[in-house]
């Protein structure tokens, strides 16, 4: 099982964002759905062994972590759009520590970055990591930023995870999770 963790740092944590404008009023939601649609569509399929964390930091509710289950869910197009309204769907639940599944396939908790990895070892993807290729065996679970850096007290819980690039560019974060699904793919077939 593979896993992928997008720290949203301004994203909404209340359905109070309009899905005809996610970057805006969903504080960059889009950058968070695109990365749900890297991280499960293949070409008319699902990667069932993939789960999804997104981990929201933004006003007013926050942090809360929302996890789509390649294996279960339902209800998911391959556009921003339907990542964006399962997510609206969902956040504004009532939940509580535990995951709680809120739409097939989609499951809600309040905690954000420390309690992931509290429960699972992060590599962080980086462009200042170790690339991929040089690597002889890879993790299963990748933690990415947004649009925007690590902070310094994100950088502190992650100081001791690997980092690893998939490139000598600056990519964007879904790019990045595709990137590496088809290096992890080569690898597997």
């Amino acid at each position: 099982m593979t896993a992928f963790a997008i720290i949203g740092h301004l994203a909404r944590t209340d359905g109070g964002f309009s899905l005809n404008d996610l970057p805006g009023s969903g504080g960059r939601m889009d950058v968070l759905c695109r990365c749900v649609n890297a991280s499960l569509f293949l070409s008319h399929d699902l990667r069932r062994d993939v789960d999804c964390y997104l981990v929201l930091c933004g006003e007013p509710k926050g942090p809360k972590t929302v996890k789509f289950s390649g294996a279960t869910v339902c209800s998911l197009s391959p556009d921003e759009r339907s990542a964006g309204a399962l997510i609206k769907k969902v956040i504004d639940i009532p939940c509580g520590n535990e995951f709680r599944e809120a739409a097939q396939g989609v499951f809600i908790r309040k905690g954000g970055l420390e309690r992931l990895l509290a429960e699972r070892r992060f590599a962080v993807l980086d462009e200042t990591g170790t690339d991929v290729r040089e690597v002889k065996d890879l993790p299963d679970a990748y933690l990415l930023s947004d649009h925007l850096n690590f902070t310094e007290i994100e950088e502190e819980l992650i100081r001791d995870c690997p980092r690893y690039s998939v490139g000598p560019k600056c990519l964007h974060a879904d790019h990045t999770i595709t990137v590496l699904h088809n290096e992890l793919d080569r690898r597997r077939c």
